[in-house]
């Protein structure tokens, strides 16, 4: 289907289901499920009929095989790195080059006042379609699905800055819909040669664990990775 259109037979309806499960390499044994995984909300009849619900648990599923995955290929990385490396991941952006590879949005079951597809849309129904071979076959296919169609993601990580973790934080708060992460001085010490300084970050009005560095730089970057590890033990 078109990004504007909606499909207006059961058969049109059913080729592009099938045109996904080609794109995706999983065939449905409930093709319900794959249908509401691909259904926007703008042409739903409740929104229990689309697909909100299942980029929750998708996003939680592909949180778990990344976090699987970088910690078994990357063996002598610190808990701080592989933060990075799955936050980088599993963002948006991500979600989103995943979801224009496939061209997965060209079968979005959407209201015809949808002229477009954001690439929050883009990003939301990979996750969605994670959730939805989940539903149907279990973990080890929608793992299969997560490794083959990141693969090119999978390959580059390796190549991150490991300590990049303001840049990390950045996008993940974005993607997140968050207020933008506020870098707060809460102290200072030393000479001015040898200064040292006491940085925590600040995302709307919650503050998260400070951190000591010899320059201001480095100060922010150990903050960000503590906010990273915070947000990543509660799952946010």
């Amino acid at each position: 289907m078109s990004e504007s259109s909606s499909v207006a037979t059961d058969a049109e309806r059913q080729e592009v289901l099938s045109e996904c499960e080609n794109r995706i390499g999983y065939t449905f044994k409930d093709r319900e499920i794959l249908q509401r995984g691909l259904t926007h909300s703008s042409c739903a009849s409740t929104r229990l009929d689309c697909n909100e619900r299942m980029e929750f648990l998708g996003d939680a599923v592909l949180g778990m095989v990344i976090c699987e995955h970088v910690f078994n290929r990357y063996p002598d990385r610190r808990e701080g790195q592989l933060t990075q490396l799955k936050s980088h991941l599993v963002s948006r952006s991500v979600c989103t080059q995943v979801g224009e590879r496939l061209a997965l949005h060209e079968l979005m079951f959407v209201g015809k006042g949808l002229q477009s597809i954001p690439d929050s849309l883009k990003a939301a129904v990979v996750e969605s379609l994670i959730a939805a071979i989940y539903l149907d076959g279990g973990l080890q296919p929608a793992s299969d699905f997560i490794l083959r169609a990141f693969a090119p993601e999978l390959e580059g990580c390796g190549e991150l800055d490991g300590e990049n973790y303001k840049s990390t934080l950045q996008e993940e708060t974005q993607r997140d819909g968050s207020i933008v992460p506020k870098y707060v001085i809460i102290e200072q010490r030393g000479p001015d040669h040898a200064r040292e300084f006491l940085v925590a970050v600040e995302i709307g009005d919650r503050q998260f664990e400070s951190a000591w560095g010899r320059s201001k730089k480095e100060a922010e970057q150990k903050a960000a990775m503590f906010a990273l590890e915070a947000m990543n033990e509660k799952g946010e």
